[in-house]
């Protein structure tokens, strides 16, 4: 059943968004049934936010509970100048934090290059390799405290593509943390996918959590479409799913709020069943038995 209608998935901690949306992640690429000839395509984000959801990731791998085998990953984002290995490039980081602790192979994680000699030929590239592969089925997004999605910033276009961006000083004031609080450290370029390569995938999941994200959410949700808040373009996606936690709503009204809430007992129908790949392996296996005759 194809529900088209934006949902907001309210929870009261971090901790408990992040296993939300790792349990949808998880349901939605286990329903899929990958295999060698047909990847489950996902969209990735890097940042603190999905750390929590990364971590429930592997888990559900360790566990037996799902492959990434047969999936296909894209992320949105990453610094251009600074050397794939250093430990604050996205390459570093989506290696560190997940793809190492999974079943994943490695030519099947798509990371731009902010090395390149031709950084437009690059972007290019990125998007004509999101088609070859069938365009994306899942892509998941964190936002920023200004509200734009990877590097698509206050101004961007909405229906912009992947390309080079410069960052705003509000990004490296928001990165310096990670570059030992020096603004000089901070790469002051991306190499980005737009706000139309997201709005282009089948579904979208964006991660919103923390007070500090409040107003972003609440522009995101109650207000217009609007190019100075980027996430808002969500808003005319088919299917969108924001999950949040309880701080992140502080700026919404007690009505849209209580809305949402009303709908979580619908909306957790998409987390409960939780989907293990042991079922879909002990299937198989009876329906290979053949049945007894004489």
């Amino acid at each position: 059943m194809r529900m088209d209608k934006m949902k907001l998935i309210i929870l009261d901690h971090y901790s408990q968004a992040s296993e939300w949306a790792a349990k949808y992640i998880r349901n939605r690429i286990i329903q899929f049934n990958p295999g060698p000839d047909k990847y489950f395509t996902l969209g990735l984000p890097t940042g603190s936010t999905p750390l929590g959801c990364y971590q429930k990731l592997i888990e559900y791998y360790k566990n037996g509970d799902l492959s990434f085998k047969y999936v296909e990953t894209f992320n949105m984002d990453e610094y251009v100048g600074l050397p794939r290995d250093h430990p604050e490039s996205y390459h570093s980081f989506m290696w560190n934090n997940f793809f190492k602790h999974i079943d994943i192979h490695p030519e099947h994680t798509h990371i731009l290059d902010g090395n390149a000699a031709d950084l437009q030929a690059e972007c290019d590239a990125f998007e004509e390799k999101i088609k070859a592969a069938g365009g994306i089925e899942l892509f998941v997004g964190g936002i920023g405290p200004d509200g734009h999605i990877a590097f698509n910033e206050p101004g961007s276009s909405l229906v912009s593509r992947t390309r080079v961006k410069t960052l705003a000083m509000d990004t490296i004031l928001a990165n310096a943390r990670f570059f030992d609080g020096d603004l000089a450290k901070v790469p002051t370029m991306a190499l980005t996918v737009g706000v139309g390569t997201v709005m282009d995938a089948r579904e979208v999941m964006i991660l919103i959590t923390g007070a500090h994200k409040a107003f972003a959410l609440y522009k995101a949700i109650e207000e217009g479409v609007n190019h100075m808040w980027t996430v808002s373009a969500f808003q005319q996606h088919p299917r969108t799913v924001f999950v949040c936690d309880e701080d992140a709503t502080l700026e919404l009204k007690v009505k849209t709020v209580k809305y949402f809430k009303g709908l979580m007992l619908v909306h957790n129908k998409l987390v409960d069943p939780l989907y293990s790949i042991k079922e879909k392996e002990t299937e198989k296996s009876q329906s290979s038995k053949k049945p007894y005759s004489d």
